[in-house]
């Protein structure tokens, strides 16, 4: 027989997103239980990626991704300051480094003003060159705003106010399948004993396999349920340190930002992610290795921003895999925060293709959840 509890609120997913959303909900007054499969908070998304603070400039006007990008950043660094959580706002630069990529230097700059970032600053190569000399560069935007940070520090921080405010994280403890009870839901979890949540609010926020757990949702529509697709980031770190203060970016790519220089809070560069378009399977882990034989074209992608970096010099470090719901060739998709107005069913809200500049807009995303939910 299956224990049964009664919870008023239980979000899937203990990445960032699913970890703040939790924390508004039990500080608005929800309690609140955690359901992660893993048996650690952020060990897929959010343990997987730059760990940038985003200033939010290339997303389209109006979208998701600018308004909660922009929302989350000044919410992240006020998290971060308060609480002496390792960060630092070091500012980048996106780089044109011909001619020809002044003109989508120009729309991002165009961009960002649109989305209210107010602080962009348009160099000529010379006053780039100025900033950072080993940078090769027609002009470039500075971006001062832009940051870095411990992203699994603040994933603790986050944890850690949750508990306090007496919220509970079940580890090892998937969400098999969600049934309809009434006006509220049960929550199968598989385990060595099958355990019903009895809820009335849910949040998925399980990351890579948000769309396969809302397919398992009783009463929702298919047409309300994305097609996951699954882009691996590959990273490789820089042998010895790099000659740059700052986050180095060149004008975008197709499916991602392309191949940026990163920084960690220790000052080690890296650089990365790559498109990998990959399939996965929901219970199967990813393949995270790193062939080194693709730092062949991350020495050609580098070398138009940094001409003096040196054979050999890079090394496999890590990779990722970033949850979209739009695929190759197709243009990238916005944030999708589907509640009762898009699918019909009250107190669930599902969390679709919440990749970059997801970390950064987890705070946003968060109140954004407890508004959804208690409208």
């Amino acid at each position: 027989m299956a224990a049964e509890n009664n919870i008023d609120a239980v979000v899937i997913g203990a990445g960032a997103v699913g970890l703040a959303s939790a924390r508004a909900l039990v500080l608005a007054g929800h309690e609140t239980v955690i359901l992660e499969r893993h048996g650690a908070i952020g060990t897929e998304v959010s343990a997987r990626n730059s760990e940038v603070i985003h200033a939010g400039i290339y997303y389209p006007q109006g979208s998701l991704k600018a308004r909660l990008c922009v929302e989350g950043r000044a919410k992240l660094y006020e998290y971060l300051n308060k609480r002496n959580l390792p960060h630092r706002k070091c500012g980048k630069l996106i780089v044109a480094t011909d001619e020809t990529q002044r003109t989508e230097l120009e729309a991002i700059a165009a961009r960002a003003r649109a989305n209210g970032v107010s602080d962009l600053r348009e160099l000529t190569g010379a006053e780039a060159r100025a900033l950072e000399p080993a940078l090769k560069a027609e002009a470039a935007l500075l971006s001062p705003s832009t940051g870095i940070l411990d992203a699994h520090a603040f994933m603790l921080s986050l944890q850690g106010e949750f508990e306090d405010a007496g919220g509970m994280i079940a580890f090892h403890a998937p969400a098999a399948r969600i049934t309809r009870d009434g006006d509220g839901f049960i929550v199968h979890v598989s385990g060595a004993e099958e355990t019903r949540l009895r809820t009335r609010i849910i949040v998925n926020a399980a990351g890579l396999w948000a769309p396969a757990l809302a397919a398992r949702i009783e009463g929702i529509d298919a047409a309300h349920v994305p097609q996951a697709y699954f882009a691996k980031g590959n990273y490789f770190s820089l042998t010895g340190r790099a000659p740059f203060s700052r986050l180095i970016y060149p004008v975008p790519e197709a499916a991602g930002l392309g191949v940026h220089l990163t920084l960690d809070l220790g000052g080690q560069a890296r650089f990365g992610p790559d498109v990998e378009w990959i399939d996965a399977a929901e219970g199967a882990e990813p393949d995270y290795a790193v062939k080194p034989e693709r730092g062949a074209d991350f020495y050609a992608a580098i070398r138009r921003y940094w001409p003096g970096l040196k054979d050999g010099a890079l090394q496999p470090a890590y990779s990722g895999v970033r949850p979209k719901v739009s695929g190759p060739g197709e243009a990238a998709a916005d944030f999708i925060l589907s509640g009762r107005e898009r699918h019909g069913i009250a107190g669930l809200v599902n969390l679709f293709g919440i990749e970059s500049p997801g970390l950064t807009s987890s705070l946003a995303i968060a109140d954004q959840v407890v508004r959804m939910v208690e409208k």
